[in-house]
C-alpha cells in the first residue's frame, strides 16, 4: 500500500515541475504590444485586391485611407463611419475603392501605379487614434523567358560561351537538364543573374540549359537550349 502512494507524490511533484515551467514560458514570451497595421501585400496587375488590417484597435468608429505614408488631407483616398456605415471620398478616391466597416479596402482591377504604401487611421471612441502602414507590391504575369546564346556550338578549352535570360521578371534562376545549375570558376553570373558565362567550355557542360524567371506572384521557364561541345 506504502509504493502507490509514493508514486502518486512522486507524480504530483512531476507534473507540478512541468507546470512551473510552462508559467515560466509564458512569462518570457510574453509578445510585445501588438502593433495596428496594414498586411503589405502582393498582387498581380489587373487583378482585385483586399487589403487587410491586423491588429484592429476595438471601439473604432472610422477608417481613413490615404495614399502615402501620413494622414494628409490631398492624398486621402476615402473614410468610412462605422456606427453611421457612411462612405465619403477623398481626393484620390478613383472608383475602384470599397472600405469595408470593419477597416479593409478592396481595390480593383489594380494597375502599376497602385503600388506604394498606404496609410490607415481608425479612430476610437475614446477620442483617440491608431495610424498603421503598409506595402502594396503589384508585378506584372511573368512572360516565358528566352534563352539565347552567343554560339550554341563551341570547341572544348578553347571558346567561351554567354547565355543571356530575357524576362521581365524581378528573379532568374538558372537549370542544366531540369536542375539547378551548379556555379564554378569557369560558371559565373551577371550581377542581374540574368547573363551566364562559361570560360572555357569543357565537355561535361554540353547538354540543356534552361532560366526560369519568377516574382513573387507567378513564375515560366525558358524552353531548354542545347549547348554542343566539340572537341579541338
Amino acid at each position: 500500500m506504502g509504493s502507490p502512494s509514493v508514486s502518486t507524490h512522486r507524480g504530483l511533484v512531476h507534473w507540478q515541475g512541468l507546470l512551473l515551467v510552462v508559467s515560466l514560458l509564458n512569462f518570457w514570451c510574453l509578445p510585445a504590444t501588438a502593433q495596428f497595421a496594414i498586411v503589405s501585400t502582393n498582387v498581380a496587375e489587373g487583378k482585385d485586391v483586399l487589403l487587410r488590417l491586423r491588429n484592429t484597435p476595438p471601439d473604432v468608429i472610422s477608417f481613413l485611407w490615404y495614399r502615402g505614408e501620413g494622414a494628409k488631407s490631398n492624398r486621402k483616398i476615402a473614410s468610412v463611419s462605422v456606427p453611421l456605415r457612411a462612405f465619403a471620398k477623398g481626393p484620390l478616391y478613383t472608383g475602384r475603392e470599397i472600405i469595408y466597416t470593419q477597416g479593409p479596402v478592396l481595390l480593383k482591377e489594380v494597375t502599376m501605379e497602385d503600388a506604394g504604401i498606404y496609410t490607415v487611421v481608425a479612430h476610437l471612441r475614446n477620442s483617440k487614434k491608431e495610424i498603421g502602414f503598409g506595402w502594396l507590391n503589384v508585378y506584372q504575369p511573368v512572360r516565358r523567358p528566352t534563352l539565347q546564346a552567343n554560339s550554341t556550338t563551341v570547341t572544348e578549352n578553347k571558346d567561351s560561351v554567354v547565355l543571356t535570360c530575357n524576362t521581365n521578371a524581378v528573379s532568374t534562376e538558372w537549370l542544366f537538364y531540369g536542375m539547378n545549375l551548379q556555379l564554378s570558376e569557369r560558371k559565373k553570373l551577371s550581377e542581374d543573374r540574368r547573363s551566364l558565362t562559361i570560360d572555357p567550355v569543357k565537355r561535361e557542360d554540353a547538354g540543356y540549359y534552361q532560366c526560369e524567371a519568377s516574382n513573387p506572384i507567378s513564375s515560366a521557364e525558358s524552353w531548354p537550349l542545347e549547348l554542343h561541345v566539340q572537341h579541338e
